[in-house]
């Protein structure tokens, strides 16, 4: 009989425990369901800047959108567009010559991985003390320098080719002949410089497969564009 007991208290005793586990288990595997998802660490930063340029809204080409904190950042390609990865609680400066600075901070209350918003920013107007520069120390060397001024025919052939009607009217016909200047080189390059940043590491669509393209080939094509002309 002892021996029976014995043996009976054994089996109740790993019965017991067996319960005692699966209890455990229950409990750790309802506490892991009903924790609330983790939240996005990363979160996708993107959206526009503009100004106010007459009474309307426009887009600010190649803004500065810097993480101070973090020495990282980006810029707005030609239509003010921006996109970067950033976190919770970062600090975020948009900034651009002639415009204010403006600096925000990326919301930590966001439960989704993406954030947009739309930065406007105000002109930045300063007022520069006047200065003027004269290549002569005074009128009586002007004088001087300009009686001496020789122009010489070549000079002169020079000038009257570059005013001359038919060289306006043809420059007016094909503006391809006529080089770029200095702002409108900065701007090819630019936009060139943004159109590599924005397709890095992809390949850059092709207007072939682009519908507008289509559409407006076959526009021209209906109006005769593509005639030769007599």
């Amino acid at each position: 009989m002892p021996a029976n007991v014995h043996y009976i208290a054994l089996v109740l005793f790993d019965y017991m425990r067996i319960l005692l586990f699966f209890a455990l288990f229950c409990l750790t595997a309802a506490s892991a369901w009903a924790q609330p998802a983790a939240e996005p660490k990363l979160i996708q930063f993107s959206g526009l800047v503009v100004t106010s340029l007459d009474g309307n809204m426009v887009p600010v080409p190649y803004a500065t959108i810097s993480l101070p904190e973090k020495r990282r950042g980006t810029y707005s390609d030609h239509r003010g567009f921006f996109t970067i990865v950033v976190e919770k609680g970062d600090l975020i400066r948009f900034s651009c010559i002639g415009l204010e600075t403006v600096t925000k901070r990326v919301p930590d209350t966001l439960t989704q991985d993406r954030y947009s918003i739309v930065q406007i920013m105000a002109q930045d107007t300063l007022t520069l003390p006047e200065v003027v520069i004269f290549p002569w120390p005074s009128r009586e060397h002007f004088k001087i320098e300009f009686l001496k001024m020789d122009v010489t025919p070549e000079l002169q052939r020079i000038a009257a080719e570059n005013v001359a009607n038919e060289y306006v009217a043809e420059a007016r016909r094909n503006p391809d002949m006529v080089p770029y200047g200095g702002r409108e080189s900065a701007n090819f390059y630019l936009r060139r410089q943004s159109r590599e940043y924005v397709y890095f590491g992809q390949t850059p669509p092709m207007n072939i497969f682009s519908p507008l393209a289509w559409g407006e080939f076959f526009k021209a094509w209906k109006n005769g564009d593509f005639k030769k002309k007599q």
